[in-house]
């Protein structure tokens, strides 16, 4: 198997130099590097290329990797039953420049890049309908990436007096925010009855 995946990315890689960067084999499955510019090109011949026909589509998920100038992978999974095998295609994008959807060429993309596009905040040009999907359209921020506080910006709750649900900000009882570390849930500086076991101390078995 693993040497029909390889043979089918070094044809995909020769068949289209400028939209592939590469390939590789991760987890029995291949995997595609390409260009973000490229990827309606590069999926048009997954789907209809005799020695690929990967013409079930899977998914389009996001990666986000704050630490890189171009922070977010787009990673699309399409499926060749013909073949019975499985391709993964990489791209980076970053956050103001968008990436050409292939809602034209497989359909069912339209709400995988809507899901990635409100949890990541990536943008796709020529999508049919790019708004919000499973977020309020009045939310603030992308919730999927990993500088988004886990508590949110905005809470919501219903008004008995107005007979409504309203917005507000987010008010902590306590700053989860900034720990001190001295809390007994992120650790203490006094042994509790039980610690010299795990710490081999005296009494250890």
């Amino acid at each position: 198997m693993d040497e029909t995946l390889r043979e089918l990315g070094e044809h995909i890689t020769r068949a289209l130099p400028g939209a592939v960067t590469g390939h590789s084999l991760v987890h029995g499955e291949l995997t595609l590097h390409a260009k973000r510019e490229q990827i309606v090109k590069l999926v048009q011949f997954l789907r209809d290329d005799p020695k690929c026909l990967f013409f079930s589509f899977v998914d389009v998920c996001g990666v986000d990797w704050p630490a890189r100038a171009q922070r977010f992978d787009v990673v699309y999974h399409l499926l060749s039953p013909r073949r019975n095998l499985r391709v993964r295609v990489k791209i980076e994008t970053d956050e103001m420049t968008p990436v050409p959807s292939i809602s034209g060429v497989f359909p069912g993309a339209n709400w995988f890049e809507r899901e990635t596009y409100d949890l990541y905040g990536i943008l796709f040009t020529g999508h049919p309908e790019l708004r919000r999907l499973l977020t309020d359209y009045g939310f603030d921020g992308h919730p999927l990436r990993k500088d988004f506080p886990l508590t949110g910006f905005v809470e919501v709750r219903w008004d008995d007096e107005l007979k409504r649900v309203i917005y507000e900000p987010v008010r902590l009882a306590q700053e989860f925010r900034n720990f001190d570390f001295l809390s007994p849930w992120e650790g203490t500086e006094y042994a509790l009855p039980g610690d010299e076991k795990a710490k081999g101390g005296k009494g250890a078995s």
